[in-house]
């Protein structure tokens, strides 16, 4: 069994990651970041006793996702999984106010990201006759809240992507779900406010947000389900928080 995880070496993709290894899964582990795919690899595989094949690519960048698919070794392809997880936020301004490069800067990971991996694996799940494909969206993609403007359509789009990906590949015996997390505590906070650790902190102080561990388990979770049974959407929130902007605080 084989799992490809973008945005593989922090948060969910990480976290995710881990449990595939430590339920006997060989992984495909695809980030930016070089040294830390490495560093993780070499955890994984002395850890679980598992393969791991490491991808250094940007998934903004089709040049680079179609070299890296196309470098997967023919014993690599025959992959179970795909999560789509590489996601980010950038800012959190009004539209009038917004940054252009914030704004380029998600779309071309939430979106176009999410697009480049499905076009170049998805005919690999079809020639194989079978595979999951998972996407992490978020509770922006079901509601929109002040500031989140473009962050929220870009997840709007992979709801909206989740459901016609499930049609167009329904014929071919490869299952859709989608993942949509309210508050989970990851780099997402530190990314958004540009490396302000501090304002980050503020965003989950006084609650109890998920954890990456939490979106892991539940991303193996849909994905052990039998043969005959697909989870569509799960939205899945603290339970200190009851939509985008109504949580409690200490």
């Amino acid at each position: 069994m084989i799992a490809l995880i973008t945005g593989a070496t922090a948060g969910i993709g990480k976290a995710t990651a881990e449990v595939f290894a430590k339920n006997g899964y060989n992984v495909i582990i695809a980030g930016r970041r070089k040294e830390r795919l490495a560093e993780f690899s070499a955890h994984l595989k002395s850890t679980y006793s598992i393969d791991v094949l490491e991808l250094n690519f940007d998934v903004r960048n089709l040049i680079e996702v179609e070299k890296a698919i196309n470098s997967i070794p023919e014993d690599w392809k025959k992959i179970n999984v795909l999560l789509n997880n590489a996601g980010l936020a950038a800012g959190l301004n009004t539209i009038q106010d917004g940054n252009t490069d914030d704004w380029e800067r998600m779309i071309d990971t939430n979106v176009k990201g999410l697009l480049y991996m499905t076009r170049n694996i998805a005919p690999i799940m079809i020639k194989n006759g079978f595979g999951h494909i998972v996407n992490i969206g978020s509770i922006a993609g079901k509601e929109v809240y002040a500031n989140g403007n473009v962050y929220c359509a870009t997840k709007h789009a992979v709801d909206a992507l989740s459901k016609a990906m499930r049609i167009d590949l329904l014929p071919h015996n490869i299952k859709v779900t989608a993942i949509n997390p309210g508050m989970v505590e990851t780099e997402f906070s530190i990314v958004r406010f540009n490396g302000d650790e501090e304002r980050a902190k503020n965003v989950y102080k006084g609650l109890q947000p998920l954890s990456p561990e939490d979106i892991a388990e539940t991303v193996f979770w849909v994905a052990s389900r039998p043969a005959h049974v697909n989870i569509n959407d799960i939205i899945i929130m603290p339970t200190v928080q009851a939509n985008s902007t109504t949580s409690i605080r200490k």
